[in-house]
């Protein structure tokens, strides 16, 4: 196995063999496979791991809350070694996934003939993952410009045809992998002048394909990056080729999977929301406390200062694309802030740091206290430390923080947090871009608060504007983003792709409502969706209420419930029908309805309810916050 393509940001563990022994004589829970899929694997201990799973499973197990996945891989060459990768990168995440491959070389005819295994299978998800070879066939080196060019474009015009053929029959998310270029070139470093050559169509091919994705919202593995990063011979071998049709050669099965396995977790919200940074020989070298501000080795002049720089340069990066900051250190808040505000090479600043925590108290102490600040479950936060003895205590108190093993250098460790692929996005919204300064304006309100005299003139003095827009194309990305990922104020948990949201969109029976927050202090972003569905004799079924927990306190669900009743109303509903289904995140709201004054219908033994509201007799409370409909 290449160094190259091994999962080197997750932690070896001798005592490997023993833990899988127990898992595998049925001692331990699912959580235990959880646990060793999250330990450096290679090719064969991913398969053991993916066949005990399978041997004690036979579905997805209910600790595993997210939802299940049943992935369709067509592929041109052989796939079978790569099945368990995907799987065991699944269970690294959280998630159950089935797959799926069709038989050698008949992908379009299985996505042709309806009564085929495929569409007997009824994927969630499906992934084209076609070889170089197979594209490219046709192409002759012989061929001028403008003949290689029409090959190309009607190449890419054939992917299009293969995605929408799957769309329609499945209505599922669509992902596209990347080819390999494994031409050897015929002209060398100008291989770009020979038109007809497939070294150079591979390259136009998949620049192509990437815009074409971006044009019909496909999602991409981007293989061909990694190839070029890790080495060709990392990832093919030109003799497996031949002997059986492998294009991604085995050793490299298991970060191929997880490439895969971190985009279908992407699509279900289940990214890393926040990186939390120690700071001493981390985001810069010495210790702040002892070699004070003037000791500390960061920036220009230095080898190892430039290293700590490119560390604070990536996170800010992080931070600019919408990953949130948090500080947990052992040292003096005085020292550390003053690195902050004062050292002129730093990259970050103190307004970067959405939560800081420098004192004394134990590192997972420090990071419960940050996920609770910031409102966000302890599994959406990374933690970055340079010391071992703080990265396994973290992992061993909250085996649910993700912890990289990073190296020495850390001039090394940007590369380490983009290869674990922790904060993976399908799309980057402008909520995203401005989601720090969503949580320093929580910290303003949060003053307004304390120095209020009573909550009436607190809410008040917020001069909050709630505005709302059906769904529309231009918000569909933050819209199937929030359903994805929002799971604590979730009444339902529901999971919907953007097939789903535009049906909604089309249904006359349906609407789909987002929710804008804006106060004296700035913009929440959206902070709320909701979905209702007509159904039976005037009942409008609230199919999907979420809102964003940092907003509870300020009137919004009344609000909201008022805007529901309006939306309710115009479509002929005479009654709401609201449903709790109990998850391990979103008992917060189990108390919602009644709340809200609805009367209680049903109830079962897994907590689950329903709750019905009459329309004739509701009358809209009043609030403080102030209501219009927005546009596009």
């Amino acid at each position: 196995m290449s160094q190259a393509t091994t999962l080197h940001w997750l932690p070896a563990a001798d005592d490997w063999r023993e833990r899988f022994r127990d898992f595998s004589r049925g001692a331990d829970s699912i959580e235990s496979a959880v646990a060793l899929a999250n330990i450096r694997l290679d090719f064969v201990r991913t398969n053991a791991l993916d066949a005990a799973v399978h041997a004690r499973f036979k579905a997805a197990p209910q600790e595993l809350q997210s939802k299940p996945v049943r992935l369709a891989m067509l592929g041109s060459s052989t796939l079978t070694h790569l099945h368990s990768a995907v799987r065991v990168a699944g269970l690294r995440r959280g998630i159950w996934i089935d797959t799926y491959e069709n038989a050698y070389g008949q992908y379009l005819q299985e996505l042709l003939d309806t009564g085929s295994s495929l569409h007997q299978f009824k994927p969630t998800a499906v992934l084209f993952a076609l070889d170089a070879r197979h594209l490219t066939q046709g192409l002759r080196s012989a061929f001028d410009h403008v003949t290689a060019s029409a090959a190309i474009e009607e190449i890419v015009c054939r992917m299009r045809q293969v995605w929408k053929l799957a769309r329609d029959a499945f209505a599922c998310p669509i992902l596209q992998q990347t080819a390999i270029n494994s031409f050897p070139a015929l002209l060398g470093n100008n291989e770009h002048r020979l038109a007809g050559s497939r070294h150079r169509a591979v390259n136009v091919i998949n620049e192509r394909i990437r815009r074409a994705a971006d044009e019909e919202s496909v999602d991409l593995i981007g293989i061909d990056d990694c190839v070029a990063r890790h080495g060709l011979s990392s990832w093919f071998d030109a003799a497996l080729w031949h002997r059986s049709k492998q294009e991604v050669m085995p050793g490299a099965a298991p970060l191929w999977g997880d490439l895969v396995g971190r985009i279908l977790a992407a699509q279900q919200g289940r990214s890393r929301k926040a990186l939390v940074l120690d700071l001493d020989n981390t985001l810069w070298g010495g210790v702040i406390g002892d070699d004070g501000l003037d000791g500390i080795v960061l920036g220009q002049g230095s080898a190892l200062g430039e290293g700590f720089t490119s560390v604070q340069e990536f996170a800010k990066d992080l931070s600019e694309r919408g990953v949130i900051l948090a500080v947990a250190s052992k040292n003096d808040e005085a020292n550390a802030i003053e690195a902050f505000e004062k050292h002129p090479e730093m990259s970050l600043r103190r307004q970067d740091i959405a939560s800081f925590h420098a004192n004394w108290n134990d590192k997972a102490s420090n990071i419960r206290a940050i996920a609770q600040e910031l409102n966000i479950g302890i599994d959406s936060l990374v933690f970055l430390d340079d010391n071992p003895f703080e990265r396994n205590l973290v992992r061993q108190e909250l085996p649910m923080v993700a912890v990289p093993e990073v190296p020495d250098d850390p001039a090394v460790i940007p590369q380490v947090l983009a290869d674990a692929g922790y904060f993976e996005a399908v799309t980057v919204t402008s909520e995203d871009r401005e989601r720090t300064q969503q949580y320093q304006s929580n910290k303003d309100r949060d003053r307004l608060r304390a120095t209020a005299t009573d909550m009436e003139g607190y809410l008040r003095a917020l001069e909050m504007r709630m505005i709302w827009r059906p769904f529309d194309p231009v918000g569909l990305g933050r819209t199937v983003q929030l359903i994805n990922k929002t799971n604590q104020f979730n009444l339902t948990t529901r999971r919907y792709t953007e097939e789903d949201i535009l049906a909604i969109m089309s249904d006359s029976t349906s609407f789909g409502l987002q929710l804008r927050l804006v106060d004296r202090f700035g913009d929440n972003g959206i902070i709320a969706i909701i979905i209702g569905k007509l159904r039976g004799a005037g009942d409008l079924m609230i199919d999907t209420w979420l809102m964003s927990c940092r907003v509870l306190g300020r009137q919004v669900e009344p609000t909201t419930l008022n805007l529901i009743a309006q939306e309710a109303r115009s479509i002929g509903a005479r009654r709401l029908i609201g449903e709790y289904v109990p998850t391990k995140k979103n008992g917060m709201v189990r108390e919602h309805y009644e709340r809200l004054g609805f009367a209680p219908l049903e109830k079962d033994d897994s907590g689950a309810s329903s709750w019905m509201l009459d329309l004739e007799h509701f009358r809209p409370g009043e609030t403080f916050i102030h209501v219009e409909k927005g546009t596009a």
